[in-house]
């Protein structure tokens, strides 16, 4: 996975790829599928739901710049993994879950391979966790019609937001660097993430 899906990709960061070996992705899905835990694809967890792919996860990842000593936010904790990822590389991580099962499921198998440094809230990730902000990193797991305005602001000025916006069909990730005044985007390319449900995201 590690050679063929990451590095011959363009995913460089050497503390993402080495984080990436040591997480034992097919602990994250399901039993009935856990020989394509390793595929190059998302895979269903439950609850309309998915796992990201693992090259998409490396990806969102390394945007981040992350160096160890951030606090990050996390959107849409799903099966976990993705959060597992960004506790090995950062200082903290506080993930927002709408879907209570799937919360309390993670919750367990992150308490199991002993990460200490992640909190988890159920809840509506479009309005993120403002008792915690401001945040050096946002990461959605999800795609968005729009930016959600409470995610911009609980961003802290340096911090980087990631984030597909799009229809329900495809997004474009983007990346969006805040500044004393304003933002810089940029455009990382075509994805395919499940919906942001929320306040500020889709609607019920």
């Amino acid at each position: 996975m590690v050679q063929e899906q990451l590095i011959a990709r363009g995913i460089h960061d050497q503390r993402v790829i080495d984080a990436m070996r040591r997480i034992p992705r097919h602990l994250f899905v399901d039993s009935g599928i856990v020989n394509r835990a390793y595929d190059d694809g998302a895979l269903p967890i439950g609850e309309k739901q998915t796992i990201s792919q693992p090259y998409m996860a490396g990806r969102m990842t390394q945007a981040l710049c992350l160096t160890g000593e951030e606090k990050v936010l996390e959107i849409g904790t799903g099966s976990g993994y993705q959060t597992a990822l960004l506790a090995e590389l950062c200082f903290n991580v506080f993930s927002v879950e709408k879907i209570r099962t799937l919360a309390r499921r993670a919750r367990n198998l992150l308490d199991r391979l002993e990460y200490h440094n992640i909190a988890i809230h159920v809840g509506d990730g479009t309005i993120g966790w403002s008792e915690h902000a401001p945040f050096d990193a946002i990461i959605v797991a999800a795609g968005a019609p729009d930016l959600p305005r409470p995610l911009v602001e609980q961003l802290s000025v340096g911090g980087k937001l990631i984030i597909p916006i799009g229809d329900g069909d495809t997004q474009i990730l983007k990346i969006y660097r805040r500044k004393q005044l304003g933002f810089h985007e940029e455009e990382l390319g075509e994805c395919r993430f499940v919906k942001l449900w929320g306040k500020f995201g889709w609607q019920d």
